[in-house]
């Protein structure tokens, strides 16, 4: 999907504005709407308001807000207006769109018992733009690969700071061969859709040519299916969450598979404040911990470490070499 075409998602009023923007569109993160809010985009990591003449404001009087119309509007573009085919795309709360861009949706849920079977009254939207940065893995390639084998890696990142883009192009890398090692078999979770970025099925970002996705599974159950089914080398996961999914890993380092995963945190000291890791970390499950911050831009790394917690890596004392 182009970038005129991601314009023609929206309605009316904000097509227009985003049409005679004069800024960088394709480093533009999200686009979020609120019924009776004011419209913001986030732009290179930072938080603006956009106004009907397309220009980016601190200033909310200046921006345009929201309206019911816009988010309908929206949503039957979106969904083609087929807004029902989509019904269980809605139940987990977004969408997957060519190009793999997510639409994240929320509004007032409807149960049946205790688990949510829809939405309806949908009144916000944030589009969450898909960015590819091919290479951007590279520097870390030496860190985790030794002597040809790949190491388990953890990365820690807080929100919008590009550990899923960095996940991703460590898979594609992995998957394809680099000059460190020859590709293997990677298998991939993708419980929100947001690594391979599938629709209908197809991945709409490059995860390499050996590379297998189980798109919007939840993780526990994903790792053991890949297992058990397509024998992959490398299993990758995007934010860890639960205990379910500590189990989870725990079998497929056992079955002989090596790990990249995720989580949110600003250091190594945070993971190891986690009751969730604690005990994978005094384990030296993860072999290496690339931690990432946003200094300039989204995607920074920060620091790496072993599994002892050993400096590998520390960008501000320019310690280590990033290739």
């Amino acid at each position: 999907m182009t970038e005129q075409d991601i314009t023609k998602l929206f309605p009316a009023q904000i097509r227009k504005a985003l049409g005679q923007a004069l800024f960088d569109r394709n480093k533009i993160y999200e686009i979020r709407l609120r019924v009776n809010a004011p419209l913001i985009v986030i732009y290179q990591g930072k938080e603006y308001f956009l106004t009907l003449e397309g220009e980016l404001t601190r200033e909310e009087a200046k921006a345009y807000h929201v309206q019911t119309e816009d988010l309908k509007e929206m949503l039957e573009y979106i969904s083609g207006y087929s807004l029902y085919a989509f019904e269980e795309e809605i139940r987990q709360g977004f969408l997957t769109i060519v190009g793999g861009h997510r639409v994240g949706i929320a509004g007032k849920t409807i149960l049946d018992g205790n688990k949510i079977k829809s939405l309806k009254y949908i009144s916000y939207i944030n589009l969450r733009l898909s960015h590819q940065i091919k290479g951007c893995a590279s520097p870390i390639l030496p860190y985790i690969i030794k002597n040809r084998q790949i190491c388990h890696t953890l990365i820690i990142s807080p929100p919008r700071c590009g550990k899923t883009t960095l996940l991703r192009d460590l898979i594609r890398q992995v998957s394809n061969g680099n000059r460190y090692m020859p590709g293997v078999s990677v298998g991939v979770v993708d419980e929100r859709s947001e690594i391979a970025g599938s629709y209908q099925g197809i991945p709409q970002n490059d995860l390499g040519i050996r590379t297998d996705v189980l798109d919007c599974c939840p993780k526990a159950e994903g790792m053991m299916m890949l297992i058990r089914s397509m024998s992959p080398e490398v299993v990758a996961v995007d934010e860890l969450g639960d205990y379910e999914d500590i189990h989870a890993i725990e079998s497929v380092i056992h079955c002989g598979c090596k790990l990249f995963a995720t989580v949110h945190g600003s250091s190594i000291e945070d993971i190891k404040r986690k009751p969730l890791l604690q005990r994978l970390m005094q384990e030296k499950v993860f072999e290496r911990y690339i931690v990432l911050y946003k200094k300039d831009c989204a995607g920074q790394i920060k620091a790496i470490y072993d599994e002892r917690g050993t400096g590998l890596y520390d960008a501000s004392r320019r310690q280590g070499i990033l290739c």
